[in-house]
């Protein structure tokens, strides 16, 4: 395993370190068909629950940390290796970001799928919104409730993250040390633009009620180096 990576000509050492951050984010239940098109492909399946899988979206704002700061909003499903136990992890199927530096580490280092785009995370009465455009085209906007304080250690499940790019799965662990963590049913609002993202986003059946929505006051968050999970036969 690598213990460090050269990324636009600094070095980049394993593992990154986010020392200071927050985030918003809200769960959905969707229509598990429209997932499974989504990941085909990867070597992965959706996880189901009640016949549906699960859709999470989120916006984080990265104060301080070994990738600078930056804002970043991600799309991804819950997803398992077929046949395989303990794999569970997030597939990250859209992860835009408005910082150079970051977008070309999180390609090149973990192969998550990260573009520029303008994200706009601001404060709304009663929650947080966040806005994403992508060349200047509206892709989506999601709001979160703050909702209700929640127990010490809550909002606190790491769950490693898959990465699919060029024919390569790849699996990163990933840590959370959340605080002022704060949730409620339902609590998030999505709007869709025009954007092939957003027809996904339809296709799975948003906009439609959150099942749960989240909003972490403090995070602290530690990624690994990815591991080679699977590669297509043509990559090998």
């Amino acid at each position: 395993m690598a213990e460090a990576h050269t990324v636009l000509g600094e070095q980049v050492r394993m593992p990154v370190q986010i020392r200071q951050a927050d985030a918003s984010s809200a769960l959905f239940l969707v229509d598990l068909d429209a997932a499974r098109d989504l990941v085909a492909g990867t070597g992965l399946e959706p996880l189901a629950t009640l016949g549906r899988a699960i859709l999470s979206l989120a916006f984080v704002r990265y104060v301080d940390g070994d990738l600078g700061p930056y804002h970043e909003f991600a799309f991804s499903l819950m997803t398992r290796q077929p046949g395989r136990k303990d794999s569970t992890g997030a597939y990250i199927h859209w992860l835009p970001v408005n910082q150079s530096f970051t977008c070309e580490a999180g390609q090149s280092i973990w192969g998550f799928p990260k573009l520029m785009a303008d994200i706009d995370i601001t404060p709304v009465r009663g929650g947080h919104r966040c806005e994403v455009r992508v060349d200047g085209q509206f892709v989506i906007g999601l709001r979160v409730a703050d909702g209700l304080p929640m127990p010490g250690g809550a909002g606190g499940s790491s769950i490693d993250a898959y990465t699919s790019r060029n024919g390569v799965l790849r699996r990163t662990p990933w840590l959370m040390n959340p605080g002022a963590v704060r949730g409620r049913p339902g609590g998030a609002r999505v709007e869709l633009g025009d954007h092939p993202i957003a027809a996904q986003l339809r296709a799975l059946g948003l906009p439609k009620p959150a099942l749960f929505a989240s909003r972490i006051g403090t995070l602290r968050m530690t990624f690994e180096d990815a591991a080679t999970v699977l590669q297509t036969r043509e990559n090998r």
